[in-house]
């Protein structure tokens, strides 16, 4: 008999989630073959069997929370399964025109919901449909249906829809009150006046682009101010540790993004160090993979601050909750045209709000004021990037 058990989940994770078995006991099982996916706090894990033979008993059924290295199943090995009548079959993995096997949790998610895998478009490898893609697919609102004559009546229970939350979303909605009870998160708010940095973008976009095969966006420029900020205010990049403070002398940049099933934050390795070019691509890649559902939980774990950009959704202002366990998050919001008085004229500039959320405890109200300031001035006269001022 071989024992099929929870493999190492990443640094941190602890714990996940039985989500879905796609073998039952008497099915047969082959090397690689998918058995079952685990749901952790960030990602998806699918667990293949490491030998063939048949599926003799499941441990850990479907809703169970397991650990690392618990015991979910065991395998005969070399034995060969019993002719089961066709409808008992689970649902498996189904090759595409091309030959490509869908992963089995959106084999069987597509059955669940009635929905073809013509109308889902994969993102996985060669076209693989994932999990990812078929959630994304039942989030996009279909065509509305034309109005009947006469509305049907029905109670308020029958338009009611309750769906468990996911554990990413149990996960998300535990850290953020966490956050809340833990640390002392105080915001102060600035504006910054982007004339400068739009038209540096404008002027070189197109360059920029042709030479690194990327677009100029404000992104980097944010990125590039936070670490210099961060350099003169250190405690806005530690964290800390029981009675200790841990200061970082490097910066592991998050980049929340948004995707179909709730807010990811990719972190971006040793920013400090890298161009503007580099900057862009890396914040590409992982924007993409974030999307996509194919973040690894390494890709996510490491930051020492945090960027959240709600202006590309509209948000005039906001104050962003703190990543723990970091100390300071930089909330961006939409840049609106205002009019400002500059020289003793009014005159209409792109305008933005930036909040900084921080953590009370190892942050003064001085040094909160002062990283928001610096993020500023590097922002409104961005030459002070490159003569580090």
């Amino acid at each position: 008999m071989a024992e099929v058990r929870v493999p190492t989940l990443g640094e941190s994770v602890t714990e996940a989630t039985i989500a879905t078995w796609f073998k039952q006991p008497g099915d047969a099982v082959a090397v690689d073959e998918m058995l079952c996916e685990l749901e952790t706090d960030k990602v998806t894990v699918e667990v293949a069997a490491k030998v063939a033979g048949v599926l003799a008993e499941i441990i850990a059924p479907e809703g169970e929370t397991v650990g690392v290295d618990a015991l979910l199943a065991m395998i005969t090995e070399g034995a060969s399964a019993a002719a089961t009548p066709a409808a008992a079959a689970p649902v498996a993995a189904v090759a595409s025109d091309a030959g490509v096997k869908n992963a089995p949790s959106a084999e069987k998610m597509m059955a669940d919901s009635g929905v073809s895998a013509a109308s889902v478009t994969g993102t996985g490898r060669d076209g693989r449909i994932m999990k990812e893609d078929v959630q994304k697919t039942l989030a996009t609102p279909a065509p509305a249906a034309p109005a009947s004559a006469a509305p049907v009546a029905a109670s308020q229970v029958a338009r009611e829809e309750r769906v468990k939350m996911t554990r990413l979303r149990q996960t998300i909605a535990r850290r953020l009150k966490d956050s809340q009870n833990t640390a002392a998160m105080l915001t102060t708010f600035n504006e910054v006046d982007m004339s400068a940095i739009m038209a540096l973008r404008n002027e070189y976009k197109e360059l920029f682009l042709k030479k690194h095969g990327v677009k100029l966006g404000f992104m980097s420029f944010f990125t590039k101010a936070c670490c210099h900020a961060l350099n003169e205010v250190p405690e806005v990049n530690a964290e800390i540790d029981g009675t200790d403070i841990v200061y970082k002398k490097y910066v592991n940049m998050g980049i929340a993004a948004g995707t179909p099933t709730g807010l990811v934050v990719p972190v971006i390795n040793d920013v400090d160090a890298m161009s503007f070019a580099a900057i862009e691509k890396a914040i590409a890649e992982k924007g993409k993979r974030a999307r996509d559902g194919q973040l690894t939980m390494a890709e996510m774990m490491g930051g020492t601050f945090t960027i959240s950009n709600g202006g590309v959704y509209g948000s005039l202002m906001s104050a962003p909750i703190l990543n723990p366990p970091q100390s300071g998050i930089l909330g961006m919001h939409k840049i609106q045209d205002r009019p400002m008085a500059i020289n003793g004229e009014v005159v209409i500039r792109p305008m933005m709000y930036l909040a900084l959320s921080y953590d009370h405890r190892i942050v003064d109200g001085k040094g909160a004021v002062t990283f928001l300031v610096r993020v500023k001035e590097a922002l409104e006269d961005p030459r002070r990037l490159l003569m580090d001022l």
